[in-house]
């Protein structure tokens, strides 16, 4: 018989609701409920009732078929037939990732579309998909960062069953599979957990709403509650990594603070299982304590998104001034970006108004994320734009050069590769039409703020806004997609091929700025050019491998270059 357990210290009493009919828990003294019957069986439906009040669905549900307002459903996880016995994901620093959002991923929107396009992936030259959340939200369509059943996989994509069959067909063709999850703040629709405990607290604020309770009475349930569901999707999905949104906002002043407490619970399951998994976290702050080894009073974590070198490459390439990207512009900031992860390590940032930052000297290059462009950075945009839009194709690939040949582990967003036509917008489908209608209008008045029309930005709750963001595959056969696509394939298989691509050690990596900006390898050396005329330099010793131009050439030791143009070059400079 299977034994149903909530944690429920607010309530003196809990009800398991099976139809009609109310099983009691038994509470135990901690603020544990449980109960036991042979009426909990695969497929069975059920709800909580706390001191007789309410349905409520189980905070650790792993399926809500009617969505995070309806019942709860028991689910056999145990009995998959999983094929991926003895894969392990490959090292993060020796490959590249992939970020998809599962809805506009494949026409059908579903794990099963998804898994259909694995061989474009698998082609592409990519090693680790990385998933946009899962976890249950309300309506059908939307991010994923508003979740309120943490546990549960979104019915939209295909379930728990849907999850796990894509996962085992990653890992077929050699792809490790990274999740996103959310445990900083909960959506606003169809969060009930404050109503089994202290899940929350008032003591801080995160911009999305109510903070997580991690240090407050109560929290080490919480705490635990988070690392639990961090091991169910590695264990029970056999998920190869899980990416941490926003940790910046985990308010914690524990002497353990929670990240930490994470590693260590994540470290022991890996052990457990023998094989790699890894924590990357998402992070603004500059702060490589994220990544600094006990010892030194870090966290421990595998690997950390870092935006600066986003931020660089973006505002050089398209010229765009506002907000944070004030702090760069420059092809100074592209260089330090390349050199030291991060630009800003204690300098004064304008768009704060402070010192930012410290150094992540010390640091391999492969505990850092690298990236031209990101759903939040496209996403977030009124019009939610991708760089080719932006800058054009020659300066798109000019990012993707750089990416894909830096030091860090180089991260490419779908449809990226061929230069989409589609934007990435922010879509949602609330169905309280009250909370509806407050983000579609708040969206708005966001970007009237910065001069948009309201009229001109997309509704948010409008079912045509996603559908604009359904990425469209018959484009990477026609040009100028399918040479932007030739171009990320030999951009990537260059990286497998050459190591000291690969090579972890900034110190090995040497950025100068003059005619044109240059990168040099211990084997290689990659130059851009932005220069509104030819650039001619003094260049390799055997020839040019790859250039995003045609008209890039290089004859008697002197390499000629037009105007934004990148080209990767065999040997150094003479």
């Amino acid at each position: 018989m299977r034994t149903l357990e909530v944690w429920a210290p607010l309530a003196e009493r809990a009800d398991v609701v099976v139809g009609e009919v109310k099983i009691p828990m038994h509470a135990d003294g901690d603020g544990w409920h449980r109960a036991t019957d042979a009426r909990f069986a695969p497929g069975v439906d059920y709800w909580f009732s706390l001191d007789g009040g309410a349905h409520t669905p189980d905070p650790r549900s792993r399926e809500q078929p009617a969505g995070p307002h309806g019942p709860s459903r028991i689910v056999d996880l145990g009995s998959f037939p999983w094929t991926d016995a003895g894969f392990s994901a490959p090292p993060l620093g020796s490959g590249a990732v992939y970020e998809l959002h599962l809805g506009t991923f494949s026409p059908q929107g579903t794990f099963e579309g998804a898994a259909e396009r694995l061989t474009h992936l698998v082609n592409l030259g990519v090693t680790h998909v990385s998933l946009m959340p899962v976890a249950d939200f309300p309506g059908q369509r939307g991010w994923g960062y508003d979740g309120v059943g943490l546990w549960a996989v979104h019915r939209a994509y295909g379930g728990p069953q849907g999850l796990m069959r894509f996962v085992d067909a990653c890992h077929a063709r050699g792809l490790g599979v990274l999740l996103d999850v959310v445990y900083n703040h909960l959506g606003p629709d169809g969060n009930y957990l404050g109503r089994f405990a202290p899940y929350f607290t008032d003591e801080y604020r995160t911009p999305w709403g109510q903070a997580v309770n991690l240090d407050g009475a109560g929290s080490d349930e919480v705490r635990r509650f988070f690392c639990d569901n961090a091991c169910a999707w590695l264990t029970d999905y056999h998920v190869d990594g899980l990416r941490l949104d926003a940790v910046h906002a985990y308010y914690d002043r524990s002497a353990l603070h929670f990240l930490e407490e994470l590693r260590q619970r994540v470290a022991e399951r890996a052990t457990e299982l023998g094989r790699r998994l890894v924590l990357v976290a998402e992070s603004d702050l500059n702060d490589p304590r994220l990544l600094w080894p006990d010892a030194r009073g870090g966290y421990g974590l595998d690997a950390q998104w870092s935006d600066d070198l986003h931020h660089a490459l973006h505002a050089w390439l398209s010229g765009e001034r506002a907000g944070y990207y004030v702090d760069f512009g420059e092809v100074e900031h592209v260089a330090e970006a390349l050199a030291h992860a991060f630009v800003y390590r204690g300098q004064k940032s304008v768009s704060r108004g402070r010192r930012h930052g410290r150094s992540a000297d010390g640091l391999g290059a492969d505990r850092f994320f690298a990236y031209a462009q990101t759903h939040d950075q496209i996403g977030n945009r009124a019009l939610g734009e991708r760089l080719v839009a932006l800058a054009g194709h020659e300066r798109a690939k000019i990012a993707a050069g750089l990416v894909l040949t830096s030091p860090f582990v180089p991260m490419v967003f779908q449809g990226e590769e061929w230069a989409a036509s589609t934007p990435f917008l922010y879509f949602t489908d609330h169905t309280d039409l009250e909370l509806g209608q407050a983000v579609s209008k708040g969206r708005r008045q966001e970007f009237a703020a910065f001069g948009w029309p309201e009229a001109d930005v997309p509704d948010p709750q409008s079912e045509e806004t996603f559908v604009r963001s359904r990425l469209v595959w018959t484009e990477l056969d026609r040009e100028p997609h399918r040479a932007m696509l030739d171009w990320h394939k030999c951009l990537l298989a260059l990286r497998q091929e050459r190591s000291d691509l690969r090579n972890p050690d900034l110190g090995s990596v040497r950025v100068s700025v003059g005619e044109a900006l240059r990168i040099e390898r211990e084997r290689t050396t990659i130059v851009a050019s932005l220069s509104p005329s030819r650039t001619s330099l003094r260049a390799g010793k055997r020839g040019v491998l790859l250039a995003s131009q045609p008209n890039v050439t290089l004859s008697d030791g002197v390499l000629q270059m037009p105007g934004d143009s990148l080209a990767v070059i065999d040997g150094g400079y003479a």
